[in-house]
């Protein structure tokens, strides 16, 4: 990053994204971040199977929430995708993080996660940002930094024949 001693309010700056440092800190990042989602589904697995069963319970609990009724309707109506997608989802998002093999798709199912969880669990009382938003923060950075192609799976998937031959897959890819 370059930095204009004389002018400090200068509005050209420059961030350098190829460096070495800055690959392996967002491997660094992707792969703890990967971790925490891939240990959060794992014991959820372990302990429960396809039944969470807390997390349509949550969900019907949530009256008062900046949500208002859609999480009440989907503890009541969709606890049996619930059970399963909760554990699963956080599984495999974590898994595809830690391996880096489509790690945008696997943020956006992230931040979507992240989202639900921030609403739903804030009450806002010390302001918008909890461990739930800086997790949402972490997959909108995977999404735009595409950190898989940073020592992950997504490097070497991009170079195969089909990915070529479909280049818009790229966009999944990072």
């Amino acid at each position: 990053m370059s930095y204009q001693a004389a002018n400090p309010l200068a509005d050209e700056f420059e961030l350098e994204l190829g460096g070495a440092w800055t690959a392996y800190w967002l491997a660094f990042l992707r792969v703890v971040t990967g971790w925490w989602f891939f240990h959060a589904g794992v014991t959820k697995l372990i302990e429960n199977g396809l039944a969470y069963g807390y997390g349509p319970a949550y969900l019907q609990q949530m009256t008062g929430t900046a949500l208002g009724p859609l999480p009440v309707w989907m503890g009541a109506n969709l606890g049996w995708l619930i059970e399963a997608m909760v554990p699963l989802g956080e599984t495999l998002i974590g898994l595809g993080l830690m391996v880096g093999a489509l790690v945008r798709l696997a943020s956006v199912f992230g931040a979507f996660f992240m989202t639900l969880f921030w609403v739903g669990n804030a009450d806002f009382g010390h302001g918008v940002v909890s461990g739930d938003f800086m997790g949402l923060l972490l997959f909108v950075t995977m999404i735009v930094l595409a950190t898989g192609r940073y020592y992950g799976l997504d490097a070497i998937i991009e170079k195969t024949r089909f990915v070529e031959r479909h280049p818009k897959l790229r966009y999944l890819l990072g």
